[in-house]
């Protein structure tokens, strides 16, 4: 029996607040007076929680109090196994669902959440962010990270690795992802290599004539010490999603002061140190499998990037008379042959997902972009397997005249790629790197945007 289909990026995120059941928004409109009522009198008792927090020292008495008032807001905090809490862990490392996840978690034991995003002042200190003050490179704040570790007069780290809150109910973000970056003028031939303490590592990938460089940077916080403490969290409210992509910690506060209640459920599990010569991005990946055995969810291969990604295309396609679906993009449809003997209209759906991702990617087997089509039933997250190498596979060796025939979406995309890079130089494009680095530099510029102008098709 074949293991069920990752889930795709609209099973992870809520792109909408109200249920879709009518008896449900029956329910919601009924209940609407109250809620309002109610959000009126919490956002006054909020006021005096937040003043309670920053006047008392953390200690148990604070957290005990803090908790009751927060039980008036409608916040309900449970845990399972209490007696694994805090075991000599020093990293907390929990799942993202809502922007207070880090609150829920400091009213159970004293820990600190590093501020990675958002100006610091006191916002992200009213928030109950750590501010570090730390601006540069992901590798500047594991070693601020490690400093402050060090001391075991501070309390430990509640880390989230997914970088992006999810519905909590379908999958886990991976938690291991990097950035693309062009490479710089006077860059090499094509190789790996790790740079300073190995906390980051530049992949060049050559994607046809365009060369790209990919910077893992999310196992993070599996860098900073040898042992970790997963926790697992579960929340769940009625009427409305738990939280909508896209939507600010404010909108999310007032909609958790307008419903009865919300309750964060809470699972410690055991510490889980790491193997010996294991990688950061192994280990984390290990234990990315082990929190979603807990939450009875699967670990999927789609990453943070992808969410935004995901994100775009709702806010591009809604404005559309007719919108598309979300397993297509709305720049180019292949066509798929009319009639497959005994295919089933799933099979059709992987031929045409596997037919855009060889528009993109036209060196990569088409055999191995279906089979890691089944598994990620995502177009945007087989690519990245592709290009970050996860998925082997060995590049067709045929030229381009042995191809097949393109789509009318493709001919028109390579003639408009033709026109954008016919400007500076005649000569043609090739797969090796030009003798003068000033060649290579302005050759690049213009794959750039040959293939910018594509992705706008």
């Amino acid at each position: 029996m074949e293991p069920p289909a990752a889930p795709g990026p609209e099973r992870l995120f809520d792109s909408h607040r109200f249920p879709t059941d009518g008896f449900l928004l029956l329910a919601l409109l009924l209940y609407a007076p109250v809620g309002l009522c109610l959000l009126v009198l919490r956002v006054f008792i909020g006021v005096h929680v937040f003043l309670v927090s920053c006047a008392l020292p953390d200690s148990v008495v604070r957290r005990f109090i803090v908790r009751v008032m927060c039980s008036v807001l409608g916040l309900l905090v449970r845990q399972s196994d209490p007696r694994l809490r805090g075991a000599g862990a020093r990293v907390f490392i929990a799942n993202h669902v809502t922007p207070f996840d880090h609150n829920v978690v400091s009213l159970l034991t004293s820990c600190n959440t590093p501020a990675l995003s958002g100006a610091p002042g006191f916002i992200c200190w009213s928030r109950g962010f750590m501010e570090l003050g730390v601006t540069g490179s992901r590798a500047e704040l594991v070693d601020s990270l490690k400093e402050y570790s060090a001391h075991r007069g501070n309390p430990p780290l509640l880390l989230f690795p997914e970088e992006a809150a999810t519905n909590g109910r379908a999958g886990l973000l991976r938690f291991r992802c990097g950035e693309w970056e062009f490479p710089r003028q006077g860059s090499g031939n094509s190789h790996s290599r790790v740079a300073g303490n190995g906390s980051a590592v530049w992949l060049e990938v050559a994607l046809g004539s365009l060369t790209a460089e990919f910077l893992p940077s999310s196992s993070w916080p599996f860098s900073i010490l040898d042992e970790v403490q997963p926790v697992a969290l579960q929340v769940r409210r009625p009427l409305v999603a738990v939280s909508v992509a896209d939507s600010s910690w404010i909108t999310e506060l007032l909609w958790t002061f307008f419903v009865p209640f919300t309750v964060y459920q809470v699972r410690w599990m055991p510490s889980v140190p790491r193997r010996a010569d294991e990688r950061s991005e192994d280990f984390a990946l290990r234990v990315q499998e082990l929190l979603a055995m807990e939450l009875g969810v699967v670990s999927t291969r789609i990453t943070a990037a992808d969410r935004t990604e995901h994100m775009k295309r709702l806010r591009h396609t809604s404005r559309l008379p007719f919108a598309p679906a979300l397993s297509q993009r709305p720049a180019a449809r292949p066509r798929v042959p009319p009639s497959l003997p005994g295919a089933t209209p799933e099979d059709v759906r992987v031929v045409t997902m596997a037919q855009q991702v060889k528009e993109v990617l036209p060196h990569v087997p088409l055999e191995v972009i279906k089979t890691d089509l089944v598994q990620t039933n995502c177009v945007d997250t087989t690519i990245a397997n592709l290009l970050e190498g996860r998925v082997p596979f060995l590049p067709e060796s045929k030229e381009t005249e042995d191809l097949p025939a393109p789509s009318t979406s493709q001919a028109a995309a390579a003639s408009g790629i033709q026109g954008s890079v016919a400007a500076p130089s005649s000569k043609p494009a090739t797969k090796q790197f030009a003798k003068s680095s000033a060649e290579r530099h302005l050759s690049l510029q213009e794959r750039k945007r040959a293939l910018y102008d594509y992705a706008r098709r």
